[in-house]
């Protein structure tokens, strides 16, 4: 199946031209035009054994844990800060601190850059629950703006629109592991004084306008949890070139003793209000391990993204994630598109997630609404939020009002479908075999409709 786009098209009738290809599948021919295997036909795909995560290699991988654990040495030490070192570079930051998990490190962020009770936060609602509850976690109010449909991504003329003169920070979150319009965030931030944090816990080595995603705003935070393109179990890290800022957070993440420019400020033992959040030295033997086939990996990921989205983009009704001009580079920890039932015979989402996944393609149907969610209004009733606030800021069901996200309810409910990142480190065919498979789908999509 190592044929060239326009080639795999052509023959798989992708462009509704009339003719059925019959590709070869585990050595048979399976026909695009056959019975579904929802409907009782031969599955396309039903032994295909996709890349397997995490990824781990005994014979090189080991030894660096190995080490560690004989050393007796497993509180932070010696190797977690050459991991930081190495993180650091590999993002184009001059500092990295590592943390128990990517939503500590937006909580370390938050925290140190001042944001705190009283303040508004803007974020997307298209993400996972862990970033509002970080805004929540340091006592801030979470400010949802609206992301664009074709992009996914926080739409730049939203936030404008809801900044106030209580704005402190902008959380520019890289949905799928693809940039955000940096260049419009972070003139806004400019123009109005804002701290701009890039949540890019699903970007590892992406990058928009040749830097890494992470070192263009005031700071980055990263991920590590096992389903993460770099995965460790847990962990996470805040990178930046702010010295006095990357010092308050190391200090705030070891008990608020003092470090760096904090050294001297008193006598007493802890300069800030910290906590407990340090990295342990096998889970940072662990990142170095992966982090040297990483690179590799975001090539693969990358360059298959951009060929199933340059075949999907030809089927009806499927529409993969744009991208920004300048966003070069994808990590594609998901690899989102939109589903449009109506270019479909009226088939349900629902209905094409069941049919694809009975092909053996898995699929989900992604993030669901957050600004609405019960999460918010248990922290609107809190001691703290009842001090702080004005009563009229916590009318739970203003907030709703307020806080809604057309766009974001239109991708959770109706459109998005997404596939995981492992799906992409396999071989361009794999690509292939995914496109043939939404292409009998589509083909037969009325039947599928009619026979709920």
């Amino acid at each position: 199946m190592d044929i060239s786009r326009r080639e795999f098209i052509v023959s798989s009738s992708v462009l509704g031209a009339g003719m059925v290809a019959s590709p070869m599948v585990f050595g048979k021919r399976v026909s695009v035009a056959g019975k579904p295997a929802i409907l009782g036909g031969e599955p396309m795909l039903a032994q295909k054994v996709w890349p397997k995560w995490p990824r781990w290699n005994p014979a090189t991988d080991e030894k660096h844990v190995v080490e560690v654990l004989r050393s007796g040495v497993w509180s932070r030490a010696k190797v977690t800060q050459r991991f930081e070192e190495k993180w650091a570079e590999t993002i184009g930051t001059n500092r990295c601190l590592t943390v128990v998990n990517g939503t500590n490190a937006l909580i370390t962020a938050l925290t140190n850059f001042g944001v705190g009770p009283g303040d508004e936060v803007i974020l997307p609602p298209y993400t996972f629950i862990a970033v509002p509850l970080a805004v929540l976690a340091v006592g801030a109010m979470p400010i949802f703006a609206d992301v664009e449909l074709k992009t996914f991504q926080l739409d730049p003329d939203q936030v404008a629109q809801k900044i106030t003169q209580r704005t402190k920070a902008i959380l520019a979150v890289h949905i799928a592991g693809v940039a955000v319009d940096m260049d419009r965030i972070m003139a806004l931030a400019k123009e109005r004084n804002l701290i701009v944090i890039e949540d890019a816990c699903q970007a590892h080595l992406a990058e928009y306008g040749g830097k890494r995603l992470g070192s263009i705003g005031h700071a980055g935070c990263f991920s590590f949890q096992n389903s993460k393109n770099l995965p460790i179990g847990e962990g996470g890290a805040v990178v930046s070139n702010n010295g006095d800022f990357m010092d308050r957070c190391y200090s705030y993440h070891n008990l608020g003793l003092p470090y760096g420019s904090m050294v001297g400020i008193v006598s007493a033992s802890s300069v800030l209000a910290g906590t407990k959040i340090r990295l342990t030295e096998y889970q940072a033997a662990i990142g170095l391990a992966l982090l040297e086939r990483l690179d590799e990996e975001t090539i693969i990921r990358d360059e298959n993204a951009q060929y199933l989205s340059s075949m999907l983009s030809e089927v009806p009704g499927i529409y993969p994630m744009e991208l920004y001009e300048k966003a070069n580079k994808g990590a594609y920890h998901l690899y989102p598109f939109r589903y449009v039932e109506a270019e479909f015979g009226g088939l349900s989402r629902e209905q094409f997630m069941k049919a694809l996944r009975a092909e053996g393609v898995p699929c989900s149907s992604g993030y669901a609404v957050l600004t609405d969610q019960p999460y918010l209004k248990d922290a609107f009733d809190s001691p703290l939020y009842q001090h702080v606030y004005p009563k009229e800021q916590l009318d739970f069901d203003a907030y709703v009002v307020a806080n809604r996200c057309p766009n974001n309810e239109t991708l959770c409910k109706e459109q998005a479908v997404w596939f995981t990142q492992n799906l992409l480190l396999g071989p361009k065919a794999d690509m292939e075999l995914i496109v043939t498979a939404i292409t009998r789908i589509h083909q037969h999509a009325a039947q599928l409709a009619d026979n709920k």
